[in-house]
């Protein structure tokens, strides 16, 4: 199948934004709030995360799920406002190089783009893991689940999931909405039944270490140290990454500039409601202490919802293992949206190479950046894996680096961006200035916070290390780095978008006061 470049027009070259040939009109603000659902994948990330968040801050689960909550939300509304005044595939690439220039906007899709495929290559694996778990569970057959820790055959069905994928991906978004819909409504019926039978189950008798509710657990300040939620809130802003995907498809979402930053909004208020109501009921049934079953286990952490299912829903425990792959598997999907979209934008300003900027003519979807994305990620994940086993909680703790590090980047752009207008009104004091620098401030705190701890190999419970630095540590550099090199690469080979010709800074000037 043949694919046609898109050509910048000629308003491009003054500096503007334009068009790329994708599908405009096609996603509505139901199928992009599916899709952002879909690429936080709560049902995967939350069994992953609950475990060691309880491990850090005991009963404060819910609380630290509010208080990670929180600047994901502030550097949301910064998220808004950029998408109201410059709709672009881009995102943070282009809006980064509307406000810092070329070399901070490259740097920030660059994050971007590593942290899709650190996730890209995470969702795979996950999906292997719990395919062969649910084999195992629907057959009585323990030892099935075991196939998923030969290597072979682990990175061979690995790729197969990846092919599906990305095969689906490189179709028209009609087809990925379809798709989202009934596996984002299994995946989220699956989670309130099981969230709603432990709560009821609690009080009965029938639970593990029945624990009454408590308004308590929703208070940051009863955390015991700043270390224990620093701890929870870098898990905390893992759970929630994936809502920035609703931006991605502004070029191809109904009525631009305002139905992205409504969809982002809303994904996030449903998944941390979710999220809270999951929290309740694991701790109401199982507690947090360090018993078989409790969740500060560490035995049981890697995946909570598998070892519980049993206990809180007996013979229908399959729906959760079911839930969770198709978690995994619909965001293996949704997830190639972003990095595909952002390599587009990159290929279409001369960021990159311009083959990044073919739209399937057909489709009308960024086809060669997916085969590219989904490439990386292919290879990414084969070499982790053999490196080492627990390649998996490594890429997540890496991961949240890479979050915290374009978020950031993102969050500031929209600060400096519309640096004349903070004071036009209150509206913009607060959506344009101080929530996205209190976000901003937060995420760039926790990146340093982060990047310091993982350089001692014990930072990560696989204590993988090369030369004793910490491989999340070595991973986090290698990425920044290696951007940095290839970024220095394009500039010389692509001068003119370094040089603000295809893609210049802007900054709007006040309303209320006139032109300063």
């Amino acid at each position: 199948m043949s694919d046609k470049t898109s050509v910048a027009p000629a308003e491009t070259l003054d500096g503007g934004l334009s068009k790329k040939g994708l599908s405009a009109g096609t996603i509505g603000l139901i199928g992009a709030v599916v899709i952002g659902i879909s690429c936080i994948a709560p049902a995967y990330t939350f069994t992953a995360a609950v475990g060691p968040t309880a491990s850090a801050v005991g009963t404060q689960i819910p609380a630290v799920i509010l208080v990670g909550f929180i600047p994901m939300l502030l550097v949301a509304f910064g998220y808004r406002e950029l998408n109201n005044r410059m709709p672009d595939s881009g995102t943070s690439f282009t809006w980064a190089t509307r406000a810092f220039g070329p070399w901070v906007g490259w740097m920030a899709g660059w994050g971007l783009i590593a942290a899709t495929i650190l996730v890209l290559s995470n969702l795979a694996g996950i999906a292997v893991e719990f395919l062969f778990l649910l084999i195992a569970q629907i057959t009585g057959q323990a030892e099935i689940a075991d196939l998923a820790s030969n290597t072979f055959i682990n990175i061979a069905v690995c790729l197969l999931f990846m092919l599906a994928a990305t095969t689906i991906s490189y179709r028209d978004m009609q087809t990925t909405q379809k798709l989202q819909y009934f596996l984002v409504t299994f995946q989220i019926a699956g989670l309130l039944l099981f969230a709603i039978a432990a709560i009821v189950r609690a009080p009965s008798g029938d639970a593990f270490d029945p624990t009454p509710f408590d308004l308590n657990w929703f208070n940051p300040f009863a955390v015991e140290s700043i270390g224990a939620l620093v701890a929870g809130l870098s898990l905390s802003i893992f759970i929630f990454w994936g809502w920035d995907v609703t931006l991605t498809m502004n070029e191809e979402t109904k009525d631009p500039e305002k139905t992205p930053g409504r969809a982002a909004t809303l994904t996030v208020v449903i998944i941390v409601s979710l999220y809270l109501l999951l929290a309740v009921g694991l701790m109401m049934f199982s507690g947090v202490g360090t018993g078989e079953l409790g969740l500060g286990n560490e035995d049981i952490q890697a995946n909570v919802f598998f070892y519980l299912s049993g206990e809180v829903l007996g013979p229908l425990a399959f729906l959760v293992s079911l839930a969770v792959l198709t978690s995994s598997a619909s965001s293996l999907q949704s997830t190639f949206v972003g990095p595909a979209r952002t390599l587009l934008a990159m290929g279409h300003y001369g960021a990159l190479p311009q083959s990044f900027a073919k739209v399937s003519p057909r489709f009308f979807t960024p086809g060669y950046a997916t085969i590219v994305a989904a490439v990386v990620a292919s290879v990414f994940y084969a070499v982790m894996r053999v490196l080492s086993e627990d390649v998996l909680w490594d890429t997540i703790l890496t991961l949240g680096m890479m979050i915290c590090f374009y978020y950031g980047i993102t969050a500031f752009a929209c600060v400096w961006y519309f640096r004349k207008q903070w004071f036009d009104s209150v509206r913009n004091t607060f959506y344009t200035f101080l929530f996205p620098l209190i976000g901003g401030i937060i995420l760039t705190g926790l990146f340093v916070i982060t990047l310091r701890d993982s350089f001692a190999p014990d930072y990560s419970d696989s204590g993988a290390n090369i030369g004793g630095v910490g491989l999340v540590f070595i991973l986090g550099m290698t990425i920044i780095v290696l951007g940095i090199v290839v970024m220095i690469w394009q500039a010389v080979k692509r001068p003119a978008f370094f040089r603000g010709e295809t893609l210049s800074m802007d900054a709007p000037a006040s309303i209320g006061r006139g032109k300063r």
